[in-house]
């Protein structure tokens, strides 16, 4: 059995005291004369407009229609009662508490600018309701009825715009976090297909090299390789696609990323008979380093890899080392290439996989440094990572 809610104990104090309220409403009218059908109607109105379950609700019974609803019907009446000079009618907390309610739901829940309509629509209600018993606005108790309704009035609807403000900023704050999650997702899906397709470009040119010159049986692992490389670019924009379509729990599970064990199989990937390709790995580094220092490791390897396909298609060793010094993760792509390149201008990207990475990676803390082999010919990717103490 579970215990009550805090929020659950509120509501039903709420609806309790509303009940209570609306039945001393009806007392008070029937012991002055005026007879509780009226009232009846404007609490039955008010009843249905704050209390009636959200999943029951018809589509017409919008915010609007509840909040401005009951308080024409008590404007309405107010006006009779002045039109008809009836007998003192008297005015009760249940009805004031009614329109306070409504007050409540039209500025947090009704949209602009119905939110200022029926705001104004229920407020007035309230500041009517002493009439109906002094029939005059020129009253001292309907002035002094009219400061107290005035301070109701502004406290309820200054927590109601209060706590619509928050859910405008919480729903920004989801909508942004939403967008920068997508935008990430789109980082993905360039790094991940550009290497796929650069890999295809560049098996395709040696395929059509080695044509002319080589046995059918050697064409056959460069063309199962353009093949196994197009495959892993489809899928990888299939499940980026189903991800920027789906914003569920279940779309991170499909969102493509990468980890240490990842490494030796896009090393394994790269080899081509033109280009040989090594992963020497620490054996300090182990497979239990934190999921983001993990993938971030992941997408050095990968964007280097690229830059040598597109920068660097004279290299003929690429080594990839993964070490650990220390509390650090150090990642390092080298390759002997002197910079020459068949790739068609179109494929040589904007420049800007560099300088993605290295946010990348300074947003974990760490550093990354490019450029020329210390060690002779070549080009060397550099990243440090802070992973942690051993």
């Amino acid at each position: 059995m579970r215990s009550p809610s805090p929020r659950g104990c509120a509501r039903g104090f709420g609806v309790g005291f509303l009940v209570a309220a609306a039945v001393y409403d009806l007392l008070i009218a029937d012991s002055f004369g005026a007879g509780p059908w009226l009232p009846a109607a404007v609490l039955l109105a008010g009843f249905a407009a704050v209390l009636w379950p959200v999943e029951r609700r018809p589509p017409w019974l919008t915010p609007q229609v509840r909040t401005a609803g009951p308080a024409l019907i008590s404007l309405l009446f107010t006006t009779g009662v002045l039109l008809t000079h009836r007998a003192d009618v008297p005015f009760g907390p249940g009805e004031v508490a009614i329109l306070l309610s409504l007050l409540f739901i039209a500025v947090r829940h009704c949209p602009w600018p119905w939110a200022l309509l029926c705001g104004v629509l229920d407020g007035v209600a309230v500041l009517l309701l002493p009439v109906r018993y002094f029939r005059s606005l020129q009253d001292d108790e309907v002035s002094a009825y009219a400061v107290i309704g005035l301070i109701l009035i502004g406290l309820t609807a200054g927590l109601a715009a209060y706590l619509r403000s928050l859910d405008y900023r919480r729903t920004v704050a989801v909508s942004e976090t939403r967008r920068a999650e997508r935008v990430a997702i789109a980082a993905d899906l360039h790094d991940f297909v550009a290497h796929h397709v650069t890999g295809i470009l560049v098996q395709t040119q040696v395929a059509r090299m080695m044509a002319d010159r080589q046995p059918q049986e050697d064409l056959d692992p460069v063309l199962a390789g353009i093949e196994r490389a197009a495959t892993e670019a489809l899928a990888s924009m299939r499940r980026t696609v189903g991800v920027l379509r789906d914003t569920g729990a279940e779309a991170a599970d499909r969102r493509p990323v990468g980890d240490l064990a990842g490494i030796s199989d896009l090393v394994a990937r790269f080899a081509s008979p033109v280009q040989k390709s090594a992963l020497h790995r620490d054996p300090a580094v182990s497979d239990d380093l934190p999921h983001e220092v993990q993938a971030a490791a992941f997408r050095v390897v990968q964007e280097a890899l690229t830059n040598v396909r597109r920068h660097a298609a004279d290299a003929t060793w690429v080594t990839v080392r993964l070490a650990r010094p220390g509390d650090r993760l150090e990642v390092t792509v080298t390759d002997d290439g002197h910079g020459g390149t068949q790739l068609p201008e179109a494929a040589h990207g904007g420049g800007f996989g560099l300088v993605g990475l290295t946010e990348r990676v300074t947003a974990l803390g760490g550093e990354l440094r490019a450029g020329p082999h210390a060690g002779g010919a070549g080009w060397e990717v550099r990243a440090v990572f802070p992973a942690g103490k051993r």
